[in-house]
């Protein structure tokens, strides 16, 4: 008997810490959004239901549930409380999915700082820019209040010195400051120097993802454009995006990352306006012939399985590969490592190893929708990389005016 009680004690306990897993996992992996769509089949798992003022349904990551904007439950198996989320209604918004391949050439809000350098002052050696607080990343923004755009506007202002004091407006981590910066005269290069290098411009190549027909914005890239030495986000002033065309692929390899290699074209493509985290976005003047419109999905829509990426490799434009969503993060936190895909088209693997820079941006489809863009390769393994749910570049999208 007491063999008997014990191991039902021990099922027991195995049911709580199973009921206790399973609420802990639903409360870290399910959204805390849900977006409902009118007439959209929807199912999340069969074990959690979304508990409404109105109604009681079965949800599933690849479903929303049609009800207006409201504050509901979800309950394991419809009667243990998991946590609370917000469902909102809206209309489906179709997108014309891109997949081609374009040049960037980008224009800072201020100049970046990427360097420093000790200047030979006599006997000594003196860093103006360390002295007086500035940092590798910093973006100047004004030199004794005159806005600076460009490197050479903050060379021609410090080479007309004496030895004066300059006051220095600057941005780090998104907050301003001011600091005083005061050359010091170098007797070998017989100027003051202030002892530093800034940056105010970059170029590079990207994928587009999609063009937002309702407001004649695109978005692209899935992530932002950092600059080279200090890895920050560029704080763009103005940007232009143009054709390009693939003219040699650098093949990927375990530890190596590979890339497209492109030379840019004249022609225009739109002007860059925003550099987020999830993207660059703009305004397109390009004319869309025969352009392919797919419903974009909500992030509870997208599965793990098979999918399919759009990009460009050669000069027959965009193409059409096979690819896996092996792994979803469903928490909706813009960030642009939403999903782990790999590549399991032979051709593609073939001619690229994988995926290689150039390539973020293709954007991602599943079931007839657009779910997302490729944003990072794994470098350790090329046939796998990062990507963003396209729900997210399309809220940017919306907002770019």
């Amino acid at each position: 008997m007491k063999k008997a009680i014990r191991i039902f004690d021990a099922i027991v306990a195995s049911l709580v810490l199973a009921v206790f897993c399973l609420i802990a996992f639903g409360n870290y992996a399910l959204p805390e959004n849900y977006t409902s769509y009118a007439n959209s089949d929807f199912s999340l798992a069969s074990l959690y239901k979304v508990k409404s003022n109105r109604r009681e349904q079965s949800v599933d990551y690849s479903s929303s549930v049609a009800v207006n904007n409201e504050k509901s439950e979800i309950k394991l198996f419809g009667i243990i409380p998991v946590k609370e989320v917000n469902i909102s209604e809206k209309s489906r918004q179709t997108v014309a999915v891109s997949g081609e391949c374009f040049g960037i050439k980008l224009y800072t809000n201020g100049v970046i700082v990427v360097g420093t350098q000790a200047i030979e002052a006599g006997d000594k050696k003196v860093n103006p820019a360390e002295e007086c607080g500035l940092e590798i990343g910093d973006v100047i923004i004004s030199i004794n209040s005159q806005n600076v755009y460009s490197a050479s506007e903050v060379e021609e202002i410090l080479n007309d010195n004496n030895g004066k004091e300059y006051e220095i407006r600057y941005k780090r981590n998104g907050r301003y400051k001011t600091t005083t910066l005061t050359p010091v005269y170098s007797e070998r290069q017989g100027e003051y120097k202030a002892g530093m290098w800034v940056r105010d411009s970059t170029a590079g190549i990207g994928t587009i993802t999609f063009f937002n027909t309702q407001n004649s914005s695109f978005a692209a890239l899935g992530h932002p454009v950092n600059d080279v030495d200090t890895n920050e986000i560029m704080p763009m002033l103005r940007g232009e995006a143009v054709k390009a065309d693939v003219t040699k692929i650098e093949k990927a390899s375990s530890g190596r990352t590979g890339s497209l290699c492109c030379t840019f074209t004249d022609e225009a493509i739109g002007t860059l306006s925003e550099n987020r985290n999830n993207g660059v976005y703009g305004k397109y003047t390009a004319n869309l012939v025969s352009p392919l419109m797919y419903e974009v999905a909500s992030v509870q829509e997208v599965q793990k399985g098979f999918a399919q990426i759009i990009t460009t490799i050669d000069d027959k434009g965009p193409q059409v590969f096979s690819i896996e969503i092996v792994k979803i993060n469903y928490k909706d936190n813009g960030e642009q490592k939403n999903m782990v895909v790999k590549v399991t088209d032979k051709r593609l693997l073939s001619i690229t190893g994988g995926i290689v820079q150039g390539m973020s941006g293709s954007p991602i489809i599943q079931n007839s929708r657009l779910v997302g863009a490729l944003t990072h390769v794994i470098i350790n393994n090329p046939t796998k990389g990062y990507a963003i749910f396209a729900d997210n570049m399309l809220k940017e999208s919306n907002s770019v005016k």
